[in-house]
């Protein structure tokens, strides 16, 4: 493994090298692949309200497209561990794009139903779970570890600007244009990112001391990171939040679009609404590293926990879509310098052998939370109606303060010069 870097708390400080002509490649079939993301995920539910308008069933989707995270996680870490990691990459989004072909096909003759969105949308959810295991382990591989905070702002900026800030209205006029159109152009852009991928050359296989099996293999990883207190405390604060996230925002579409709805947004505006997450994501992928040199990291991510709660809990005090628009962005402000920084310290602790699997064992304490949320979301939709969902799991958010109030500068030091798992319990 390389040698360890705790430059996340000082990188800028001096004259930086180029981040290199592979990471910018990658960057660029990142930012073509997460724009497809963002047209898909906002065009799909678009879509399906037009064949009802049940919260349970709409936040179905959410629960369809998350749930591979849940069952799937582990073994997309462990084949990033033993594939070339950009190769695992196209095969991903290439079926992804299979699919959504087929879904287009398929609702342009008029021959789909809810179930058969879940069906796919649950396939497109496991290719999702290998690319961006595969995307996020491949990162330390391309560049130094002491460019880790760096790079990881830089490809935020173009994930979360695509994913966020272009694909939710791209999708609101596509869907609006044609149902067809809005999700074939997905499906193309996941191809074009392919290609772009295809210019990033060498070999990206981890290279293995002794043959071993899958479930080894997933065994090895998950001890390693159950093992490590700070990285298993930060996975579980980020379940907690998604499943507070996935719980609400599946119903915002039913709380802000069309005329029977609180807000009475048009599909377009509600796509542009959304956008100010984006804003504020784009600003704090480039606010995080000097953020996190003048707080430290350990205020940057109590910081988080505040602007996240306003994310999740602003429709329940408010449908005005201005200040909905600043809460929005204060919270996509704020989860990015929590991704910026939890990111590049997760890259920095795992070795490189071990990284997929610690990354999806995190993605599935982070993540695995979200058709929890989806699906408890739509139920308490069901019985309280949407508005209250809002400020249950507000409060929820709020309260990941007493963990993150126990991370201090000098355990996430610690973790970062030894890397043990010992370090700051």
């Amino acid at each position: 493994m390389n040698t360890r870097s705790t430059s996340g708390s000082t990188s800028g400080e001096s004259p930086r090298p180029p981040l290199g002509r592979a990471y910018w490649q990658l960057w660029g079939s990142s930012a073509l692949s997460n724009l497809a993301d963002g047209v898909f995920k906002v065009g799909l539910p678009l879509v399906a309200i037009r064949y009802t308008r049940e919260p349970g069933l709409i936040a179905g989707l959410t629960f369809a497209i998350t749930l591979p995270w849940l069952l799937f996680s582990l073994q997309a870490g462990a084949m990033a561990d033993r594939l070339d990691r950009r190769r695992a990459m196209m095969g991903a989004n290439l079926v992804r794009a299979a699919l959504l072909v087929g879904l287009a096909v398929l609702t342009g003759l008029d021959l789909i139903s809810i179930w058969m969105f879940y069906l796919f949308a649950f396939g497109i959810g496991m290719a999702e779970t290998v690319y961006d295991t595969s995307s996020q382990s491949i990162i330390p591989q391309i560049v130094s570890k002491d460019q880790l905070s760096r790079a990881n702002g830089r490809l935020y900026a173009a994930e979360l600007t695509a994913n966020q800030f272009v694909g939710p209205p791209l999708g609101g006029f596509l869907i609006a244009a044609g149902v067809v159109v809005g999700l074939a152009v997905p499906a193309a852009l996941w191809v074009v990112a392919v290609g772009a991928l295809w210019l990033v050359s060498g070999s990206f296989r981890v290279a293995r001391d002794r043959p071993s099996t899958m479930r080894s293999d997933i065994a090895e990883g998950l001890r390693y990171l159950w093992g490590h207190g700070l990285l298993r405390t930060l996975g579980i604060v980020v379940g907690v939040f998604n499943l507070a996230s996935n719980a609400v925002f599946p119903l915002f579409v039913i709380f802000a679009v069309g005329p029977g709805s609180v807000m009475g947004l048009s599909e377009p505006a509600y796509g542009a609404l959304l956008t100010s997450i984006a804003v504020g994501s784009l600003v704090g992928s480039f606010a995080a590293e000097p953020i996190e040199r003048r707080l430290g990291r350990a205020r940057s991510l109590l910081l988080t926990a505040v602007g996240s709660s306003l994310l999740v809990g602003a429709p329940a005090l408010t449908s005005d879509p201005i200040v909905l628009g600043v809460a929005f962005f204060i919270g996509g402000l704020t989860i990015t310098i929590w991704n910026v920084i939890t990111v590049s310290l997760r890259q920095r602790i795992a070795p490189d052998h071990l990284l997929g699997r610690v990354n999806s064992g995190y993605r599935l304490l982070a993540w695995g939370t979200m058709p929890l949320g989806a699906a408890l979301g739509g139920l308490l939709g069901q019985v309280l109606g949407v508005r209250p969902v809002f400020a249950i799991f507000a409060l929820l958010t709020l309260s990941l303060v007493v963990p993150i109030g126990r991370i201090t500068d000098a355990r996430i030091e610690a973790a970062e010069a030894d890397g043990s798992g010992g370090a700051g319990e």
